[in-house]
């Protein structure tokens, strides 16, 4: 199977690549390389650098490549910033990946993995989250999300475009190879700040629980997701998640004993659009596509702690 990747060059992205590369899959990926580093991209794969508004130029890309399947990553991922500055977050987010959708049916893909978001739950009635929840963004990056789902959805009914939408929760951790890993600037996502209180890289941390998930667990679903379009089965929305919802205190003290140091916390108020805490019920991704996760709070540390004492991070 050829196999294009956007955003290959991401955190997330570049942990599907390797799995990918892995499972002896043909590899592509575009990337612009705005905010993704072209050395987590493996050398055993094509890479273009592409930018998703140019819709001409993405045209002609994937006409060339003429891929089987996109799995699609390239997006803006901070709440944060997404509720300073909307309207770069519709610009990349959503007009980017309508380009790319259209682009992939006038080239002949029908199959379509994209990376959505549990943000589209805004505040949930009930915890943990099934995807019969309704969806109520509370941010502009989540509204991104759900505008390109409901997007997918049209292009499946009218197109016949086939897609897995994967709304996951906190990615987390690194290859446990110590080649890859999660490097934000600014880093927003917690399991990173906790590593570099450690490491002497910052004073204290602000943090809440939630459900974290290993990201090399993401890049196995999202391998699954394609084997089940592959298989001719129909679009799903998918949660994934652990189910299990930490508190701070658990994600300090499974840090604190991972790296053997004590590590100074505060709280802080929450961030305005982030959501309450988010856990997951990942029976959907279960039965769906014979998914389970498989790395536990200390094995996502371990992983996240080899790679950010990494020299080169």
């Amino acid at each position: 199977m050829k196999i294009l990747i956007t955003g290959g060059a991401g955190y997330i992205g570049s942990h599907f690549v390797k799995y990918a590369v892995g499972k002896n899959q043909e590899i592509i990926v575009f990337d612009n390389l705005s905010r993704g580093h072209r050395e987590a991209v493996t050398a055993k794969t094509g890479f273009e650098q592409v930018d998703l508004i140019d819709f001409a130029g993405l045209k002609k890309k994937i006409a060339s490549v003429k891929p089987d399947a996109i799995v699609h990553f390239a997006a803006f991922a901070y709440v944060g910033e997404s509720v300073e500055n909307p309207a770069m977050y519709y610009n990349n987010n959503v007009v980017g990946s309508i380009n790319l959708i259209r682009a992939a049916l006038e080239s002949g893909v029908k199959k379509f993995i994209f990376s959505s978001t549990c943000s589209l739950y805004g505040n949930p009635l009930i915890v943990p989250i099934t995807e019969q929840e309704s969806v109520k963004p509370i941010n502009p990056y989540a509204q991104t999300k759900l505008i390109i789902e409901n997007t997918l959805k049209d292009f499946d009914n009218a197109y016949g475009l086939k897609f897995i939408a994967l709304r996951y929760f906190n990615a987390a951790g690194a290859d446990p190879d110590g080649l890859i890993g999660e490097s934000h600037d600014p880093e927003p996502h917690l399991i990173p700040i906790v590593l570099q209180a450690a490491l002497g890289k910052r004073g204290s941390v602000s943090i809440f629980g939630d459900d974290y998930i290993h990201v090399n667990d993401l890049a196995d679903a999202h391998y699954r997701a394609l084997e089940y379009l592959n298989a001719g089965n129909n679009s799903e929305i998918i949660n994934l998640g652990t189910g299990n919802g930490y508190s701070v205190k658990e994600i300090i003290s499974a840090a604190e004993k991972v790296t053997g140091r004590k590590i100074k916390t505060v709280i802080s108020a929450r961030r305005e659009g982030d959501p309450a805490t988010l856990v997951a019920d990942n029976t959907k991704a279960k039965k769906v596509l014979g998914w389970n996760p498989q790395y536990n709070l200390e094995d996502i540390i371990k992983t996240a702690w080899n790679w950010h004492q990494n020299p080169k991070y």
